[in-house]
């Protein structure tokens, strides 16, 4: 009797250890293992027309893996990075952007990668507390502009038949009118806070760098209110002579240094 009991509790016993050890060696069904990669890819920009962005990124990914070395791979990686974009994931995107350079810098889609690199730089969110201060993209860090403008700017230049290319161009202009902005931001700043050496020095790039930009106008008047808070008659008369010969009909030679109220996405 008592070897039938303690025969029944091993088997018990056993029993428990096969189950356990069976769900620690289990691993999650993949539900796309017996797709094809044109299956795949049809679900993944399902998930992508949907707003689901994190699935559609595992789809590309799994896409990469089955499908290497084939266009349908290349475009995946692409994919993945506009996906990582608009699910607010600019690092990882641009990440795989240059990935997707380094490994195909022959690619088709060359022209696109380097359109997107542009995009996810350009719109660089301002996030909700811009809403709040009514911040201006002029008044921010401008590196990314700049990295946008350059990414815009290869494009234009090897792919100038490219139907990326006249939206890159508008982009470009109003990303060198956003940097001459901050010029003059950055002036007025230091202008108001009686800093007349410093505003003159970014006011002077402003006027040097970007000549044909609406900023110009106010980076003069600046010119001429600081010259002449220093004494300095002879540069202030100079820099007054060129605002007027340049914009005779402009507020500020009747006026002073104005401050910009309008936030930059109600004239873009």
């Amino acid at each position: 009797m008592l070897r039938a009991k303690l025969s029944a509790v091993f088997a018990t016993v056993a029993a428990g250890l096969v189950l356990i050890l069976a769900g620690c060696s289990s691993t999650p069904v993949d539900a796309t293992a017996g797709w094809s990669p044109s299956k795949i890819y049809t679900e993944a920009k399902d998930e992508v027309a949907a707003g689901a962005y994190d699935k559609a990124i595992v789809l590309f990914e799994k896409l990469e893996g089955r499908a290497a070395g084939t266009p349908l791979a290349q475009q995946a990686q692409l994919d993945k990075a506009y996906a990582h974009y608009k699910s607010g994931e600019p690092a990882q995107s641009l990440a795989a952007i240059e990935r997707f350079l380094k490994l195909h810098p022959a690619s088709p889609a060359l022209d696109y990668a380097l359109y997107l690199k542009g995009i996810v730089n350009f719109n660089d969110d301002l996030g909700i507390f811009s809403a709040i201060t009514r911040q201006d993209l002029s008044e921010r860090d401008q590196k990314a502009a700049k990295e946008s403008f350059e990414s815009f700017k290869d494009l234009i230049t090897r792919f100038p038949q490219s139907r990326y290319s006249p939206d890159a161009s508008q982009r470009m202009a109003y990303i060198v009118n956003s940097l001459a902005d901050y010029e003059v931001h950055v002036a007025r700043y230091y202008f108001a806070r009686g800093a007349y050496v410093a505003a003159i020095n970014r006011a002077q790039v402003a006027v040097s760098d970007h000549q044909n930009t609406p900023s110009v106008e106010e980076a003069l008047m600046i010119l001429v209110k600081s010259y002449d808070a220093l004494g300095m008659t002879q540069l202030r008369d100079d820099a007054q002579r060129i605002l007027a010969k340049n914009y005779p009909q402009s507020p500020y030679l009747k006026g002073g240094v104005k401050a910009k109220t309008d936030p930059w996405w109600k004239v873009w």
